[in-house]
């Protein structure tokens, strides 16, 4: 894809790597609301290394062959770290629930690539978070979704069986 058309449709196919207000604000609330306020005990990361060396993505057009990052991920059971070392870069583990949030320059499309390739890799659950558009889908397998937004009082994950208050998913 040239600069010319990422520049005139304001759209990145890939990772952005500028943060944005929103995006980072959203990225803590639903960290500290998977973390303190879900009935459940989650491992909760950020920016987690995802290890895919082992498996071919190529058909995904992600542009990766090393790892992915979701912005934030969720373990029913967290990764462990091997005896003799003192953490881990890149987990192989994958995790229950992946969750990627769409940055104001970031393609819609890339993202929910990115979710179908979660989902071949064995991720339970998907969230792509619009925080323009104060929405999150949940997707419990690809292209099957359920979308959540201010009209709704909680966002409901049933494959991973939280619930939280959308609103304050997006609370300043």
């Amino acid at each position: 894809m040239s600069d010319s058309y990422e520049l005139e449709n304001n759209a990145i196919d890939g990772e952005d790597e500028m943060g944005s207000l929103n995006h980072s604000t959203v990225q803590i609330n639903l960290g500290g609301l998977l973390k303190f306020k879900c009935d459940k005990k989650l491992a909760v990361m950020s920016e987690l290394s995802l290890d895919i060396s082992q498996y071919d993505l190529s058909e995904y057009d992600l542009g990766v062959k090393e790892e992915l990052k979701p912005d934030v991920c969720a373990y029913l059971k967290r990764p462990l770290i091997p005896k003799g070392k003192n953490d881990l870069v890149r987990v192989s583990q994958m995790p229950d629930l992946a969750i990627e949030i769409l940055s104001p320059r970031q393609a819609v499309d890339y993202l929910v690539r990115k979710i179908n390739a979660y989902f071949e890799l064995g991720v339970k659950s998907c969230w792509l978070v619009i925080p323009s558009l104060d929405e999150v889908r949940v997707f419990s397998q690809p292209r099957a979704y359920k979308s959540f937004d201010l009209n709704s009082t909680e966002i409901v994950d049933e494959v991973m069986e939280i619930s939280m208050p959308i609103a304050k998913v997006f609370a300043e």
